[in-house]
């Protein structure tokens, strides 16, 4: 059986068998390509798309579609002159309502006479679209009406679109811009980079054109999965290829690193590229694998979107690896030493070993004195996480653009003139109509609540009871009014009353977001253990790679809420941010412990714990550290984007990945197996001293080097 799966993991290092790789490569990636660019058409990109079917909101939209009007998504044109409308300003109002009349745009029904303001200085016009799902149905209409409203207003008069349509649309075209900006940041970000780590003007283009296979791969595969029914929204089609770049890469260095050492020891590039892959290619299995299985644990989330980034993920995490042990091998044994000039590894030449070098000398100073090392390490990450006490979830749909979008500058113009929560009523569905006029006089005594009115009957479905909240019905404040509001028209008008609508639907994403915190942590925190335990056949270092990870993690979160709150002005934090965080964190950080663990598990097999931590350290350092730096340059291109929500994520993993590449993983795990000696590898044989495998003399390796 083993070798059996040798021979399928260094399939690629073939005479023959690297043309044949490369070929289907080409043919699936293709297929694949030809879907790639459809994935921004499939996603969902509304609040009401990513929550769980029992969320009372989705409840009561389904009831909303029941309705002789059906279910309907408003595009509200304000129209202001702080002075006072003219009789000017209005003819231009009723010019344009009898314009879009005329010709309404698509999925819009006729538009209601304009509402105008108290004070006479606004007038709203409601445009009620039903997009039936489609996001294109939406914005086609959105723009249809900004064409007329902002046409040719009277001067001095200012025209914006908001409403719930208005925030879909603006989001929906950022997120459409997210796909290009991003494949070309990272892709060259990651440019760079190789160039830097390389030092070759030809190499780089082998593992960046292999990340490019494999990302196009990868999207035609997620597209496939929209149309099965998982949710994708542009957050999740903005991580893929940050994952795909991120995690491909870091094989690619890995791998690569190990063949250079094989090609000093080996005359024949096949050769060499067989015992890498047998070497480095576990590791790069036992990673990427354990990253999935993390990834695949979101899949029991509430929230649709957090659900649907778990499979879409752990996708690009599967395609990234499976790129990188045949693609990549394949063109490295078709292109040869000749592709690493000018500074091509010789046979026979000297290079990265165990015996000399900064990460040797680094590991020295850390076995001199590891308790005091590990204990200092574990002090200053543990000041680092009292950065939490500054973290708030206040992000919400009206204030993740990091820039000024029309909606948002509508809606505050909105609540200059009117309740705030005009821009998006709350809906509340009475199913005995009879009842209806209690759940308003109940409704309109909530502390919070400005209006209430009943719109619309319909036989055998009940009534619809628009309420007006005082606050921006995108704020925490109105987020807090839905349980109150929830308990006084049930009271009146039973228990089947329900209570949606657009700060409804927000409210259940942010419990749901909670009751996946609670639920997916400590799923994923047991996956990852297990897969370490069988991996390293131990227990206790296992532990000691978790607790480490995790204090990682807790450390780049409390980074990010001083940097969030105090440093970029940020509104608060995106509920999901502390899960993804910890999902991304976790299992990339885990990630980087594999690569150094199964080495220096290799090297204590033949020298000990003690020297084989330290020669682990020693020649795994350099390349594990490129990697570190290469995975959290493509995080933080997420920060070119302009919605918050991305932006901190991407930091938060971009510093997390930093914290865990240079402290972590460099400093505080060395130093803790270091002290704990023999018994880290409880209860395998190592624990006790002995060597399963006593030194010897192969091919695959170069003879015994000094200590």
């Amino acid at each position: 059986m083993r070798s059996r799966a040798r021979r399928l993991l260094t399939f690629a290092a073939g005479r023959r068998a690297k043309f044949a790789v490369l070929a289907v490569w080409l043919l699936v990636a293709g297929i694949a390509g030809s879907y790639a660019g459809k994935l921004e058409d499939a996603e969902k990109n509304e609040p009401s798309s990513f929550l769980p079917g029992s969320a009372e909101s989705v409840a009561a939209l389904n009831a909303v579609k029941r309705f002789r009007s059906g279910e309907t998504v408003p595009a509200v044109i304000v129209y202001r002159r702080p002075g006072g409308l003219t009789a000017a300003d209005r003819a231009a109002i009723a010019r344009d309502r009898a314009a879009l009349n005329a010709r309404l745009p698509v999925a819009t029904s006729a538009i209601p006479p304009p509402i105008p303001s108290r004070d006479g200085t606004s007038a709203l016009l409601v445009a009620p679209i039903a997009p039936h799902g489609e996001s294109r149905l939406l914005t086609g209409a959105v723009d249809r009406l900004r064409a007329v409203a902002e046409g040719a207003p009277p001067p001095g008069l200012e025209v914006r679109i908001s409403g719930p349509a208005g925030f879909s649309a603006d989001a929906i075209s950022v997120f459409r811009q997210i796909n290009g900006t991003l494949l070309f940041a990272t892709a060259g970000l990651v440019f760079v980079l190789l160039i830097i780590i390389y030092r070759s003007p030809i190499f780089w283009a082998i593992p960046l054109v292999t990340v490019l296979f494999a990302e196009a791969t990868a999207r035609g595969i997620a597209y496939g999965l929209a149309q099965a029914g998982v949710t994708i929204n542009g957050q999740t089609a903005g991580v893929l290829p940050v994952l795909v770049f991120g995690a491909g890469t870091d094989y690619a260095l890995l791998l690569v690193a190990r063949y250079r050492e094989e090609l000093r020891r080996h005359e024949d590039r096949h050769d060499a590229l067989r015992v890498a892959l047998r070497r480095a290619g576990p590791a790069i299995v036992a990673s990427g694998l354990t990253v999935i299985a993390a990834l695949l644990c979101l899949t029991v989330a509430e929230v649709n979107a957090t659900s649907g980034l778990g499979p879409v993920s752990a996708v690009g995490i599967a395609v990234a690896m499976v790129a990188m042990l045949t693609l990549l091998p394949a063109a490295l044994a078709i292109f040869g030493r000749r592709a690493f000039w000018p500074f091509v590894p010789r046979y026979g030449g000297a290079g990265t070993d165990a015996t000399h070098g900064t990460w040797r000398r680094l590991g020295e100073r850390i076995a001199a004195r590891p308790r005091r090392v590990w204990v200092g390490a574990g002090a200053g990450l543990a000041i680092l996480c009292l950065g939490l006490t500054q973290l708030s979830t206040g992000l919400t749909s009206g204030n993740q653009f990091r820039n000024s979008v029309e909606s948002v500058q509508g809606q505050r113009l909105i609540a200059d003139a009117f309740p705030a929560g005009t821009n998006a009523p709350t809906t509340v569905v009475v199913p005995d109509a009879a009842r209806a006029p209690a759940v308003v006089g109940a409704v309109q005594r909530v502390p919070g609540v400005a209006r209430a009115q009943v719109v619309e009957r319909t036989p055998g479905v009940g009534a619809r009871v628009q309420v007006t909240l005082a606050a921006d019905p995108y704020s925490q404040r109105a987020f807090d009014l839905i349980p109150g509001l929830r308990t006084s028209a049930k009271a009146a008008g039973g228990r089947a009353v329900l209570v949606g609508g657009p700060t409804a639907e927000e409210r259940d994403l942010r419990v749901a977001a909670a009751r996946d915190d609670r639920v997916i942590v400590p799923i994923v925190l047991a996956v990852v253990f297990l897969i370490l335990a069988a991996l390293l056949r131990a227990l206790v270092l296992p532990l000691l790679l978790m607790g480490t990870v995790v204090l990682s993690y807790a450390a780049a979160l409390g980074i990010g809420g001083f940097f969030f709150a105090h440093v970029f002005g940020f509104p608060g934090a995106d509920p999901s941010l502390p899960l993804f965080a910890f999902i991304f964190l976790v299992a990339l950080g885990v990630d980087y412990n594999i690569f150094l663990m199964t080495r220096v598990r290799e090297e204590t097999l033949r020298h000990g714990t003690r020297m084989g931590t330290i020669r682990g350290l020693a020649v795994t350092g350099g390349v594990i550290t490129s990697a570190g730096i290469v995975l959290a340059g493509t995080f933080s291109t997420l920060a070119v984007l302009p919605l918050v929500s991305l932006t901190e994520i991407g930091f938060t993993i971009a510093v997390g990945v930093l914290l865990d590449t240079f402290v972590v993983r460099s400093i505080l795990v060395p130093a803790l197996v270091l002290d704990t000696g023999d018994r880290v590898w409880w209860p395998s044989p190592l624990s006790s001293g002995r060597r399963p495998e006593p030194p010897t003399r192969s091919a695959s390796t170069s003879p015994a080097p000094r200590p």
